[in-house]
């Protein structure tokens, strides 16, 4: 009886190959298709396996370099630490030093952001007009600078813009420290007299003993005596230098680090 079976399944199977081979090109791709669609699902979980396995083999990472990593993060954890440590003793030694002096704390700049809005053609390097006015808080003396150094002071205030005159003006004298050395400054005074900023925006410091090591390179800032302009905000770096008669004094020109005369927008210094 199971020979006999055998033999019915074998013949019908025959019989379906027989007319599989007779079907036009048509069916039979039709029907291929419809087989291989039956295996696909199994292929896509093959190429899945095989690219999940590829992604794990790249996420591991050997113990050893994991080790190497933590110990480092462990490193500039506690340099960090140390160097905050010091900056709080520094920050404490400072302020004992300012009580002992008399020194008062020097706040952190408020600044407000102003759009140039006109120039005067026939003093082009000498005031720029701003689109800030009384409205806005502004008042006279008020100090301006960019992004790169001092500019200026507010010299009158309008409503809606005020008047800003520019370094290089005969009646803008700024008091200024020139830092030769960290345990050196020179002090100075920027008043235009042979140099304005129209010449490569060079001015002059006067006023500097002589014997001062001041020299080409050093870096100016404004020293805040006269309390218009805080101290500390840039200026820009000497020049040159040239020495008066009988040697008593010195006079610098200094390269401004502030464009004057492509000003388009400046900040204004708060007290």
């Amino acid at each position: 009886m199971l020979k006999k079976s055998h033999y019915i399944i074998l013949f019908f199977v025959v019989l379906l190959v027989v007319l599989l081979l007779q079907l036009p090109g048509a069916p039979m791709g039709k029907l291929k298709l419809a087989i291989s669609g039956l295996f696909l699902p199994l292929f896509g979980l093959s190429n899945s396996t095989h690219q999940w396995l590829g992604q794990a083999r790249q996420a591991l990472v050997p113990r050893r370099e994991l080790q190497r990593q933590l110990d480092q993060l462990r490193r500039d954890n506690d340099e960090l630490k140390l160097r905050l440590a010091q900056d709080a003793q520094l920050e404490n030694e400072n302020a004992r030093l300012r009580i002992q002096v008399g020194w008062a704390k020097q706040s952190r700049w408020r600044l407000k952001p102003a759009r140039v809005i006109a120039r005067d053609p026939a003093n082009w390097w000498r005031s720029v007009e701003i689109d800030l006015g009384s409205r806005d808080g502004l008042s006279n003396n008020l100090a301006v600078l960019t992004a790169d150094g001092l500019v200026g002071k507010v010299q009158s205030v309008g409503q809606t813009r005020s008047q800003v005159v520019l370094l290089g003006d005969p009646n803008l004298h700024v008091s200024a420290v020139v830092t030769s050395s960290p345990t050196n400054r020179e002090l100075g005074i920027i008043a235009p007299t042979s140099s304005t900023p129209r010449q490569d925006g060079m001015i002059d410091l006067t006023l500097i003993s002589g014997a001062s090591n001041v020299g080409p390179g050093q870096s100016v800032e404004t020293w805040g005596a006269g309390g218009v302009f805080p101290a500390g905000i840039h200026i820009g770096k000497i020049a040159d230098v040239q020495t008066n008669e009988f040697g008593l004094s010195v006079e610098a020109r200094v390269k401004l680090a502030a464009n004057l005369s492509a000003l388009e927008e400046v900040w204004v210094l708060w007290p």
